[in-house]
């Protein structure tokens, strides 16, 4: 069986098709730009190469036309006709407290997500775009939501209600809701499977630390999530990429007094110029802050502490929530390459039994325990496969 998995963002369409018989991806890609000049379609080639194909893209049926065009041309194709998409799954972002696991998109389904548009004002919408272009292209083939916000919705109230004024979350929605959830998910059963565990079974006080552009930490335990670092939106908790993490909110209205700035500009301010790039000021992209360091870049080595004590204080925190840790898990981008995020992490958790060994943490990119063999606590990489997920969620709700 074949599943396409699509993640629409508001500019972009991510794609892999999956051979499901053997777990294997066949391809993959991503469009770019949509809506702007200059869109491309990007893919990966058997070879492992690039390779780019240009295309004005205004929108993104136009989008999605063009990728089953690619995915079934002489020169680029991996299959012979459509016909052989059984199926496809979709990232949705924001499910609000309306679900709590992947489900088939029936009409009412997609208009309870709609529902959710306040919520995830950017994200919903385009993710519906693609729901609607599959729909327009390949109306009988089923298509699957999987909710980036649905593994969380485990949490007790204690712990996903903020301090405010009760009416506001039976009005509103406001509360924890938390994000990267599949990720979190994909990891934490797969390090069980790893390590020989079982999810629900001795040894499941799991802390997965999701650590890239985007940054979460979740507290799992028996399987389910207690507790997550995002909030309401993917703003709040760790320092990221170019979003400011945890701020005082007494701080949020003082710089929009001083500064001037209304809602938009405010929110633009903490998501897109804070975080990495707001503290080094030069790139939010970990690779150039890193080099920087190794420069003796002042504001590069801050930043970094910064980043690195954020992701410290959230293990430690949830240590606490959970009564323990048994496995901390690390993935993302920054999470599964980069050595020093792990060791500057786990450097002061040795109270807690984390002792992490310097050469097995010189692993990038693959699944490996990198904690010592006496260490009380494993200290696990687990690259995330969120499209393996999503694909094996599709085949799971076709196969009831």
């Amino acid at each position: 069986m074949k599943v396409l998995v699509l993640n629409c963002g508001s500019s972009s369409i991510k794609y892999k098709l999956f051979d499901m018989d053997h777990k294997e991806v066949i391809a993959q890609g991503g469009i770019e730009k949509i809506g702007l000049k200059g869109s491309f379609l990007k893919l990966t080639l058997p070879d492992g190469g690039k390779k780019i194909l240009e295309k004005d893209i205004p929108e993104h049926t136009v989008g999605v036309e063009f990728i089953l065009n690619t995915l079934i041309s002489p020169e680029y194709g991996a299959i012979k006709s459509l016909d052989e998409i059984n199926a496809v799954g979709h990232r949705m972002v924001h499910g609000g407290e309306k679900f709590s696991e992947s489900v088939l998109l029936t009409q009412e389904v997609l208009d309870a997500f709609t529902a959710c548009n306040d919520l995830a004002p950017l994200h919903n919408p385009a993710n519906l775009k693609g729901v609607n272009a599959i729909s327009a292209i390949l109306p009988d083939v089923p298509q699957i939501g999987v909710f980036d916000t649905a593994f969380h919705q485990t949490m007790p109230d204690y712990a996903y209600l903020y301090a405010v004024p009760y009416e506001l979350y039976k009005k509103y929605g406001v509360r924890r809701y938390g994000f990267h959830g599949t990720s979190h998910r994909y990891v934490s059963k797969r390090v069980c499977e790893f390590l020989g565990v079982q999810p629900e079974g001795k040894r499941t006080k799991i802390i997965p630390c999701h650590i890239g552009n985007g940054g979460s930490i979740s507290a799992i335990k028996d399987g389910k999530c207690m507790d997550t670092s995002m909030g309401l939106t993917p703003l709040e908790g760790l320092m990221m990429g170019t979003r400011s993490g945890d701020i005082d909110a007494g701080a949020v209205t003082f710089i929009m007094e001083k500064e001037g700035l209304d809602a938009n500009g405010v929110s633009n301010l903490l998501n897109k110029k804070s975080g990495v790039m707001g503290i080094f000021g030069e790139s939010s992209d970990m690779r150039d802050l890193e080099n920087a360091v190794a420069a003796g870049n002042p504001r590069a080595i801050l930043a970094e502490k910064m980043y690195f004590y954020r992701i410290k204080k959230y293990v430690g925190a949830y240590a606490a929530a959970l009564g323990g840790v048994d496995i901390i898990v690390f993935t993302g981008g920054v999470g599964q390459n980069p050595r020093n995020c792990r060791s500057e992490v786990c450097e002061g958790l040795e109270f807690m039994g984390v002792k992490v060994d310097l050469e097995k943490n010189k692993v990038r990119g693959e699944e490996a325990v990198i904690s010592t063999d006496d260490s009380k606590v494993k200290v696990v990489v687990i690259p995330t496969d969120e499209e393996l997920m999503i694909a094996s969620d599709t085949m799971a709700i076709l196969n009831k």
